[in-house]
């Protein structure tokens, strides 16, 4: 008879715990999993990612990466090519004044204008014309035409012999009376006058003095640069002529050189000249565009580009200590009784343009990478960014805080923020490149400029859309939609 007690527990196989009876729908013979299963699965996982970590630790350190590779290829191309960009950029400022002193005779005439109330030119001048008119003038004639004078005006004969003795003290100052009337002539604001139209009129002759080529009152000869000076002469005898000194008309015509300078290589300076001026227009051209390749092949181009500006500074600076070593070398070698005075400011002179536009390529150079470190990651970079942006913030919430409404405009300029700050420094560099031999003094103010430009873009940009119901006009950011 059957029992209304249910079955006793079954044991499971192999003496473990006897399961309970089961229910409907449980799977047959299946009972639940034991709890180490997955911890030990969990573990064979874990084994098995560490002997892949370390198979790949090891690939690592046996063969260096194609990308590295890669990117020493990269850097090392950039790093010659910056080098190259900057000495063509040494020998861009170089020929670009070269050019500008040959063809541009404006330039030229302000080169040379100042040396005419140069105290050391004028002494140079003044006794280079004096000795010029001396050699011109038979004191013996001049001696021998006064005795005769006092003799026929009724002076005793022992007079005249006495008179023909004193040649000694008449040279004296017959050398006093010619110096003292070239030195007012030549300290004169008529010299300067004549000797600025003189030199706007043969400007042409600056070519022969480094070609070798054309005419005028610039020469080469006997490897040497020299300046007539024979008009001078000339106006010292209508001088000595208007001052009483009747002698002094039969001076005749004169061409007397007055030396630069001189040096046996000046053959090789005309050549590197000529080559310069020819290259004048493109050379500068050419070394943007290796730059900008050089910086364009770099890993890192905002580390290009500080490394391209660094180059061009360096490359002015060697330029500028190259020009005060080759003045002594030049002075050196001027011919024997040049005045080294006068020599020393006329090259300064000469060069003063070159000065001038290594200056300013070399601030220029030196604010673009000052540019690019302050855009960088920086903790000194972003201090100053930070800074700035939060100053200019205080300022707009002033503003605003008395009656400023920027409206459209702000939101405008936060949309094409980036594309404003492109445009400012595009203009900014339109403006420097079309500047016509621009200074140091130039580049500050492009600067400073530039940097209202961002500064005004800075207060106007009110941040993301904002709400119309700001009663200040900055309102609040929009809440961005929800997830969905």
């Amino acid at each position: 008879m059957p029992s209304d007690e249910s079955e006793p527990a079954s044991e499971q196989p192999g003496g473990g715990t006897p399961v309970q009876g089961r229910k409907a729908g449980d799977s047959p013979g299946v009972g639940p999993l034991p709890p180490s299963a997955p911890e030990s699965d969990l573990t064979a996982e874990r084994g098995e990612l560490e002997e892949l970590r370390h198979r790949i630790t090891v690939l690592e350190a046996s063969k260096p990466p194609p990308r590295a590779r890669h990117h020493r290829l990269r850097t090392s191309g950039s790093v010659v090519l910056i080098v190259v960009s900057s000495l063509l950029a040494l020998l861009s400022v170089i020929a670009v004044w070269t050019n500008s002193i040959i063809g541009d005779t404006d330039r030229y005439v302000a080169t040379v204008g100042p040396l005419a109330s140069n105290p050391d030119v004028q002494a140079a001048l003044t006794n280079r014309v004096t000795s010029e008119v001396l050699a011109q003038i038979d004191v013996k004639a001049v001696v021998d035409e006064l005795s005769q004078a006092a003799v026929q005006q009724g002076a005793p004969p022992e007079l005249g012999k006495l008179i023909g003795g004193l040649s000694g003290p008449i040279t004296s100052g017959l050398t006093q009376l010619v110096s003292t009337t070239v030195n007012k002539v030549v300290t004169s604001d008529q010299f300067e006058t004549l000797w600025v139209d003189a030199n706007r009129a043969v400007h042409s002759s600056l070519d022969k003095a480094l070609t070798g080529k054309g005419g005028g009152a610039v020469s080469l000869e006997n490897n040497q640069v020299a300046i007539d000076i024979g008009p001078f002469v000339a106006k010292v005898k209508d001088q000595l002529v208007a001052s009483g000194f009747g002698p002094a008309a039969k001076i005749p015509e004169v061409h007397t050189s007055f030396v630069v300078y001189q040096s046996k290589d000046i053959g090789k300076f005309k050549t590197y000249f000529r080559l310069l001026q020819i290259m004048g227009t493109w050379l500068p051209i050419i070394a943007v565009l290796v730059a900008a390749a050089g910086v364009f092949t770099a890993v890192n181009r905002r580390h290009g580009l500080i490394g391209a500006a660094l180059g061009v500074a360096i490359a002015m600076l060697l330029l500028g200590v190259v020009l005060t070593v080759f003045r002594s070398f030049y002075l050196d070698h001027l011919p024997p009784g040049a005045s080294q005075a006068a020599a020393g400011a006329i090259y300064d002179a000469l060069i003063r343009f070159l000065r001038a536009s290594i200056r300013a390529v070399g601030v220029t150079a030196l604010v673009t990478a000052v540019g690019a470190l302050l855009i960088g990651p920086s903790r000194p970079a972003v201090a100053t960014r930070t800074a700035c942006s939060s100053s200019i913030g205080a300022l707009r919430g002033v503003s605003t805080a008395h009656g400023l409404r920027l409206g459209p405009v702000g939101r405008f300029v936060h949309r094409y923020k980036r594309w404003i700050g492109a445009g400012i420094l595009v203009v900014a560099a339109i403006v420097l490149a079309t500047w016509s031999y621009p200074t140091a003094a130039v580049v500050w103010w492009i600067v400073v400029v530039v940097l209202v430009g961002f500064a005004v873009r800075e207060f106007l940009d009110t941040g993301p859309t904002t709400s119309a119901t700001s009663p200040t006009g900055t309102g609040h950011a929009s809440a961005p939609p929800p997830a969905a």
